[in-house]
């Protein structure tokens, strides 16, 4: 719980310490899975609902000309994953985390002098703290399987990376591309795999608020 106290006033920090920003809200849609266990994982489909802040690195005298900006995300997650190992015997796996995640973004928009294209690239460190837990295996499936999968326990926090690109389509809405990648096991008692977090995902953010920045 200190874990999840620290990020959340690490990114309301970083909301307030500025005077010119942008802020909004981000949504996606994607697949993620869990490298490394549960033999044929299907991945899991899910979606994420967040908050972003935007402070501009580069403050230029033209209109919305800035080019490179600090952003602080945060947003629930829905992850983890489903795996079909006979399913006719055992039924589907289901491992499914959700997460309150936060991530830390260098967002660069392709310029030319004070000219700013509509494509940009981001990213950024990413830390997640898992605030939902739901399993649904067959007992029968684990006694036969575990001394694969080494995966009765199951660690809270996590951090990696995110990155991706995306398109300003209006003044006050960017569609994205991207992906996250986590370095810290799930499983710590997994001593074969890095059984890290992955995720791809398309999403929208839409800014609430207009201003010269």
């Amino acid at each position: 719980m200190k874990k999840l106290n620290t990020f959340l006033a690490l990114f309301f920090v970083l909301s307030l310490s500025a005077q010119t920003f942008k802020y909004g809200i981000t949504g996606n849609f994607h697949k993620g899975s869990i490298a490394g266990v549960h033999d044929r994982s299907e991945g899991k489909f899910g979606g994420g609902l967040g908050a972003f802040v935007e402070f501009p690195l580069v403050e230029n005298d033209v209109f919305d000309s800035a080019w490179l900006y600090l952003v602080p995300q945060i947003e629930y997650s829905m992850q983890g994953e489903n795996a079909k190992v006979n399913t006719d015997k055992y039924g589907v796996q289901k491992y499914h985390y959700d997460y309150l995640a936060m991530q830390l973004y260098l967002k660069w928009f392709f310029h030319k002098g004070n000219m700013k294209r509509d494509l940009f690239l981001f990213a950024g460190p990413r830390i997640e703290y898992m605030v939902r837990q739901k399993e649904s295996v067959d007992p029968a499936y684990d006694v036969v399987h575990y001394k694969f999968n080494l995966d009765d326990e199951v660690n809270k926090f996590g951090y990696g990376v995110s990155f991706g690109a995306g398109m300003k389509i209006s003044q006050k809405m960017e569609a994205f591309l991207r992906y996250d990648r986590g370095f810290s096991k799930i499983y710590p008692n997994n001593n074969r795999n890095n059984t890290y977090n992955r995720l791809l995902a398309v999403g929208i953010n839409y800014y609430l608020n207009e201003n010269w920045w």
